[in-house]
């Protein structure tokens, strides 16, 4: 009987070692971070939680009584680690990802099977925008990606669309249009104003990227994602204004040329008139140097005496009656 209950023990003894002694040691991969738990219970650093991050800088005041998350002890990559049958290991990849804008992932049929994200500008029309979202799980806020929020992925996605199409539906352009410059009095219909509001879009895209990546840098605190960039790269018109749009673009281009060429002549034009006063200033300084030598040479010659002007005058008008063929002479 007792050998029974010896080779009872023993085998629950070699079954335990082989489930959760040799199988309870893991490595954790170099784009991996994992996080691990005690009975459902994840190992946390003392009492610290994210407002003691510099993440929660980011947040309002009524954002940080709201998004409270301990923060937990990361595992680092390497390895081999052990792990009792009573903990639990959470791994997740670090590594930066690239996802469509337009993806639903509650209804992929949604915006076009995930090709198109909609969204309504200030004048009201619809517009179609393209573009991807690069982001990583924040290693800072392991504990909102892991256990706090369900799908953090959808709740960011859902996040920045929001803030898009409110960006979007407010966006003016800071420097006007250079349609409007100067015709404060034009009167301009529907089809030239959706043109302007359009390319203002179009022109200001790199500013609105920016400002979705500021207005987006909450999440990892809210949801332990962090954006590395938007790149918003397409916005289309409705099929019915994209004729008149084409219009009014080539129209712009047009005389957008026409001011430049305008422009380089004018240009061209001053430089030849500066070059043209430079070359007659020098000819007028050229022929007025001899004169100025002449007078130098006058007032030098009268310092040495009275007679001396008229001496010189008489050998000149010697020099010059040698020169002539004739001689007029007035005789009193």
């Amino acid at each position: 009987m007792t050998s029974v209950w010896v080779g009872i023990f023993l085998g629950f003894a070699a079954w335990f070692f082989l489930r959760y002694v040799l199988t309870g040691f893991y490595t954790v991969d170099q784009n991996e971070r994992a996080v691990k738990t005690r009975f459902g219970r994840a190992a946390r650093l003392g009492k610290a939680t994210t407002l003691d991050d510099p993440i929660a800088e980011l947040l309002n005041e009524k954002d940080k009584e709201r998004y409270i998350y301990p923060l937990v002890r990361v595992i680092q990559p390497g390895g081999p680690y052990f792990k009792w049958p009573w903990e639990r290991v959470y791994k997740v990849s670090v590594a930066t990802e690239t996802i469509n804008m337009a993806l639903d992932l509650e209804t992929p049929t949604a915006n076009y099977n995930g090709t198109m994200l909609e969204a309504v500008t200030k004048d009201q029309l619809n517009i179609g925008l393209k573009g991807q979202i690069r982001y990583r799980v924040s290693e800072r806020n392991l504990y909102a990606y892991l256990f706090a929020v369900k799908s953090p992925i959808v709740h960011v996605m859902g996040y920045f669309v929001a803030i898009l199409r409110e960006r979007i539906a407010s966006f003016e352009s800071s420097g006007g249009s250079s349609l409007l410059e100067g015709d404060d009095d034009l009167e301009m219909d529907a089809d030239l104003m959706i043109g302007v509001s359009i390319n203002d879009l179009r022109k200001n895209l790199n500013e609105i990227n920016d400002y979705m990546e500021s207005e987006c840098a909450s999440a990892e605190a809210r949801y332990g994602v962090e954006f590395d960039a938007s790149l918003i790269t397409e916005i289309d018109p409705p099929s019915e204004v994209e004729s008149a749009l084409a219009a009014i673009n080539t129209a712009h281009n047009e005389v957008s040329s026409d001011i430049s060429l305008a422009k380089a002549q004018a240009d061209q034009t001053i430089v030849q008139s500066k070059r043209a006063v430079e070359i007659e200033t020098l000819r007028a300084q050229a022929e007025v140097e001899p004169l100025n030598m002449l007078a130098g040479q006058l007032r030098d010659l009268k310092k040495s005496g009275p007679d001396v002007l008229s001496a010189y005058l008489r050998n000149v008008r010697l020099g010059l009656y040698g020169k002539a063929r004739r001689i007029f002479m007035e005789v009193e």
